[in-house]
């Protein structure tokens, strides 16, 4: 998750429709993953028309329609907050970069530990965060309003929990953020619910292989760029649309903060260092790239209807390669 990119000259307060369930375009506000601009030339392979996937045609979904959100449960008052909890202003992303040394390495293996037990056991996801004397870090996250985001079918990211039932066939991410000790460890999963067809169960694991291969590029003293490069190249294979709204983003201290990850082929600058903590969290699509939001201000959903899945994990930048600190 993460905070929209300070150079896109985007503001909070852009209009977004005041009725139904779709808003305009995601470019009006993003607030978890940061948004990324369009690469010029480099949009025409990863944009290209995609159709039937080659094994076989998701089976037809009714719309993705809000259901009712129930008020945010209370946390307890001992437990520490991280400091945008108060307000409903969306905080800018940390310009600094967050390094480690040994003790602040082991505080983020706590808490992207304690993320990734969250994770898997999704079911008692707030109760687990708070007995574990952790706090949501979504929660109050510019005024969003549930601990975790539930995003369901064709909803890219940042869907709100409410009431609609999961159905047979349905795909859901789970994006879960802990804030333990000081430190936020990020992460998300895309999990199958009850028969699902094999054109979705193919786009969710190429989705988690995508992340698993930009995470094998990533070591001391590699291109940020090679990260896109490899993630790119999988899901065009495979026929599918790597989502360029959204980033990763540095994590630690900080929930956001630089460097932003693309998960695109794109030509930034910047290298990995040795003792750097970020998340890549590729969102694949089996058509359209582009996304509409809802007028809840946070629900990213693609413009076609067409099924969506991510993968995220924090990873921590060593000598030889990296260490990925949300693996269960």
């Amino acid at each position: 998750m993460a905070v929209r990119v300070p150079s896109m000259g985007l503001h909070r307060s852009s209009p977004l429709l005041s009725g139904g369930g779709r808003g305009k375009i995601c470019a009006q506000k993003m607030p978890f993953l940061v948004q990324a601009k369009r690469l010029g030339g480099l949009e025409t392979a990863s944009t290209r028309s995609r159709g039937t996937q080659e094994s076989g045609q998701a089976k037809k979904r009714t719309p993705l329609i809000r259901g009712t959100v129930s008020p945010p449960l209370p946390v307890p008052g001992n437990i520490p907050r991280p400091p945008y909890v108060g307000t409903k202003d969306v905080p800018e992303i940390a310009k600094e970069i967050q390094m480690h040394d040994k003790e602040s390495i082991v505080h983020m293996r706590a808490a992207c530990e304690l993320a990734a037990r969250v994770l898997e056991y999704a079911g008692t996801l707030v109760k687990m965060i708070i007995d574990a004397g952790a706090y949501p870090s979504p929660l109050g996250y510019g005024g969003f309003p549930k601990s975790v985001c539930t995003s369901v079918n064709e909803c890219m990211c940042h869907g709100i929990p409410d009431s609609r039932e999961l159905q047979d066939g349905d795909i859901i991410n789970i994006d879960v953020t802990v804030y333990l000790n000081g430190y936020h460890g990020d992460t998300s999963k895309t999990f199958l619910c009850g028969e699902v067809d094999e054109a979705s169960k193919r786009l969710v694991k190429v989705t988690e292989e995508c992340l698993l291969r930009g995470i094998s590029t990533c070591k001391h003293g590699t291109s940020f760029k090679k990260i896109g490069r490899r993630i790119s190249e999988h899901a065009e294979r495979n026929g599918f649309g790597v989502v360029e709204c959204f980033v990763g983003h540095g994590v630690g201290r900080v929930f956001h903060s630089e460097p932003i990850i693309y998960h695109q082929r794109n030509n930034k600058p910047g290298q990995m260092v040795e003792g750097q903590t970020f998340t890549i969290e590729p969102i694949l699509s089996m058509g359209s790239i582009d996304c509409d939001m809802w007028d809840d201000g946070w629900t990213a959903v693609t413009t076609d209807g067409s099924l969506a899945a991510q993968f995220e994990h924090t990873i921590l930048i060593t000598r030889t390669g990296a260490e990925i600190l949300t693996r269960c």
